[in-house]
């Protein structure tokens, strides 16, 4: 069966009402006005301004608020708004900040970053526990929503954002030391019971080893992780889709996702490039059967050799497809990607969602001809 492509869901418009939210002053106070001089050669401010500029954060604040219930109650007190805490995540991401309580220091360290998020100069920031929480609250529908807004936006700007899709994979190395399948095993039936959620004074396990990811063999080398799956608009270079999965799942029978997933407006899909890996009858039938052009590179296959026009065509593609192994480079490279933050999938899911939200608000950036962070 054909999957539908590009078919666009509305986004709720949450009706008025105070939340209880703590509430940002956008007077400047005192302690503003004096820094007001400095603050106009302030590079790094500038930078956020002109990113914070590019797209309409409303639409991300009311997806925010339908999927995140904290602080919709009246009572108790006032939780931080998500919005804020969101964009101290997207900072994180932009400033390969590694933890949480470092992240939290920065905030109150850096003018930049204090009204980035909205935070007034005589308010500490949130505490470190704060982040983990929301982190840990976001789901993934929300963070794909909101993917799926800031791409639509970046659309709208002029931007032809799904007319050839990259698909590739990386392998993404655990969080955790690795073990034996053996001694694995035994982790996951002793975290299967209700004593091994707890640690030696009896409290819910905080930190504990990963038992998701799996082993796979990659250049001959053994690897323990998991596996980003990811399509990126090779017009531009935005990611359109980011999955992960442990990282013996085949390359190959993602690409059908990656593909609807990378679906973000009315426009259809012109072209899918991907490597040798992706070549095979299914994800052929599967571009023929939703009208979208072929652009798998060929590979030998046992009764058959390429022949001198198959290995040119190779050629040419892999000069359009290298645009998303661009995206694994520099995420690796300035994101600190090549590795998990987290010891559960869950969280590295949404970690990876963050992510692409950051490349893309960067990327953006950089197209409207603004300077690098």
């Amino acid at each position: 069966m054909s999957l539908v492509l590009c078919h666009i869901s509305a986004i709720k418009v949450l009706s008025g009402g105070d939340m209880g939210y703590k509430r940002t002053d956008n007077n400047m106070t005192f302690a503003e006005m004096s820094l007001l001089n400095s603050m106009e050669h302030n590079r790094s401010l500038k930078r956020l301004e002109k990113i914070s500029q590019i797209i309409d954060w409303s639409e991300v604040r009311k997806i925010l608020t339908d999927n995140y219930s904290v602080g919709t109650s009246r009572e108790g007190a006032d939780a931080y708004p998500p919005l804020m805490l969101l964009r101290a995540l997207l900072l994180q991401q932009w400033y390969h900040i590694d933890s949480d309580p470092e992240l939290e220091n920065q905030i109150n360290d850096r003018i930049s970053f204090k009204r980035f998020i909205g935070l007034s100069f005589d308010k500490h920031s949130p505490d470190h526990s704060t982040f983990s929480r929301f982190r840990g609250r976001l789901s993934k529908d929300a963070m794909t929503r909101i993917n799926s807004v800031v791409l639509q936006q970046f659309s709208k700007k002029g931007f032809v954002i799904n007319e050839g899709i990259a698909v590739d994979a990386r392998l993404v190395q655990s969080a955790s030391h690795p073990i034996s399948n053996e001694e694995m095993k035994k982790e996951q039936e002793k975290r299967a019971r209700p004593a091994g959620k707890l640690d030696e004074n009896g409290k819910p396990l905080k930190f504990s080893r990963d038992i998701e990811s799996d082993w796979t063999i990659k250049n001959e080398k053994p690897h323990y992780g998991m596996k980003e799956h990811a399509g990126v608009d090779t017009n531009h270079g935005f990611v359109l889709a980011t999955e992960l999965t442990v990282s013996s799942v085949s390359d190959s029978i993602l690409l059908p996702y990656i593909v609807a997933a990378s679906c973000h407006t009315e426009d259809p899909i012109g072209k899918v490039y991907a490597d040798k890996g992706y070549y095979g009858k299914p994800n052929r039938e599967f571009l023929a059967m939703n009208n979208i052009e072929d652009g798998i590179m060929r590979k030998d296959t046992r009764s058959t050799k390429l022949t001198d026009t198959e290995i040119e065509r190779n050629k040419k593609l892999s000069k359009k497809r290298y645009i998303v192994e661009q995206y694994f480079g520099i995420s690796h490279l300035h994101y600190g990607a090549f590795r998990a933050r987290f010891t559960r999938m869950v969280k590295n899911a949404i970690d990876s969602f963050i992510r692409q939200m950051a490349f893309n608000l960067f990327r953006g950036n950089q197209i409207l001809g603004t300077v690098k962070i």
